[in-house]
């Protein structure tokens, strides 16, 4: 969370990766491997806007390509992610496997529509990992792997949208209590979405 130079540990160690190359993702993660067991994965990746794609107001601003950027970044990155890395964490140990989702995420709790792409892409990501989170289990059943949502944080992501927002959380707030949540799940959570505060949200 800490961007800072003074708040990295000594001894850390960066292995870097394109999100969109599957042949980056497994070196990176070949290189981490390496290094002994894997006890704790969040994956905090995701794209609402950028040079190629704005969250769409209506179903007309839909497009082909929009969906696929959205679908790369937001699920299918994070799913590569996790084919590569949930072998690495320990079968008899606990473990936690974890990606930044969204409530606006949830088909249930949708009541306002729009953003097409994001919330549809983030439903995706839940579903794969509720996948992940079953067949995670017969191999280690003390591990979890969840989603989680972080709220509202104020990023380049939330910048364009924050002047409605009634809570805002810095970048430091908001992954102590992700890791507080993470902390709390139990093998009984894995494949649930749970929010920054740990309450689970409905897919």
């Amino acid at each position: 969370a800490r961007s800072h130079p003074d708040a990295v540990p000594e001894k850390t160690e960066f292995f870097s990766f394109d999100l969109e190359d599957e042949v980056s993702i497994e070196r990176a993660l070949s290189g981490i491997a390496a290094q002994g067991p894997v006890h704790l994965v969040i994956i905090a990746t995701g794209v609402l806007h950028d040079a190629e794609i704005q969250p769409e107001k209506t179903w007309r601003a839909v497009s082909a390509d929009g969906m696929s950027h959205a679908y790369a970044i937001n699920t299918i990155g994070p799913s590569l992610i996790a084919k590569h890395a949930l072998s690495l964490l320990p079968r008899d140990q606990r473990a936690l496997f974890a990606a930044l989702s969204a409530r606006v995420g949830s088909i249930e709790d949708n009541r306002l529509g729009g953003w097409h792409s994001y919330p549809a892409s983030k439903a995706a990501l839940n579903m794969m990992m509720r996948c992940f989170a079953i067949e995670l289990s017969r191999r280690a059943p003390q591990a979890v792997c969840a989603c989680l949502h972080p709220g509202t944080v104020d990023s380049d992501l939330s910048k364009p949208f924050q002047s409605g927002v009634r809570t805002l959380f810095t970048p430091d707030h908001a992954a102590e209590a992700l890791l507080k949540t993470l902390d709390g799940l139990q093998p009984g959570d894995s494949g649930g979405l749970f929010a920054y505060d740990g309450a689970r949200i409905p897919f």
